[in-house]
């Protein structure tokens, strides 16, 4: 029978993966309404931001079972780790759509097709869901860790 953590890890992994497949259909989809968004210079970040996010979340959810973590630190890394990649994403698609977020999202602001400065209530909202979104450094510090502890046997969660 499997340990708890090692059904933890299990789930979590197959949601990754779920998570991962679903942000790649949605950058295949996503890049036929490019020219339609009131910033295509910036639905472009979002259909290759998407597409990156997806293969990362792929490759995490086939990495996730072999981290040598306890229930805890699985949970946390995994549900920051889901909701960083979802609100950056967020961010750059209410900035594409709307065409404005200058103040937070400053990569193409001076080329043809990029942002412009939006209402107060715009810009805000775009700012408060992309830097919310550095909760996504502790996964990365929680998932290199457990693969650090993955050679030691005394954290060695498939021993359990």
């Amino acid at each position: 029978m499997p340990s708890p953590i090692a059904i933890i890890l299990s789930r979590h992994s197959q949601r990754l993966l779920q998570i991962g497949a679903a942000l790649l259909i949605v950058s295949s989809f996503e890049g036929f309404a490019i020219p339609y968004l009131g910033s295509p210079r910036i639905g472009l970040s979002v259909h290759t931001l998407s597409a990156y996010e997806g293969v990362l979340l792929l490759v995490l959810g086939l990495v996730w079972p072999r981290l040598a973590l306890g229930s805890t630190s699985a949970r946390l890394a995994y549900g920051f780790l889901v909701y960083s990649a979802l609100a950056v994403l967020a961010a750059y698609i209410m900035a594409a759509t709307w065409g404005v977020g200058i103040e937070t999202i400053r990569l193409m602001g001076e080329l043809p097709d990029g942002l412009r400065r939006g209402t107060p209530f715009q810009e805000t909202v775009i700012k408060v869901v992309v830097y919310s979104s550095v909760t996504g450094a502790l996964p990365f510090l929680l998932i290199f860790w457990g693969l650090v502890r993955v050679g030691d046997p005394r954290h060695d969660t498939r021993l359990e």
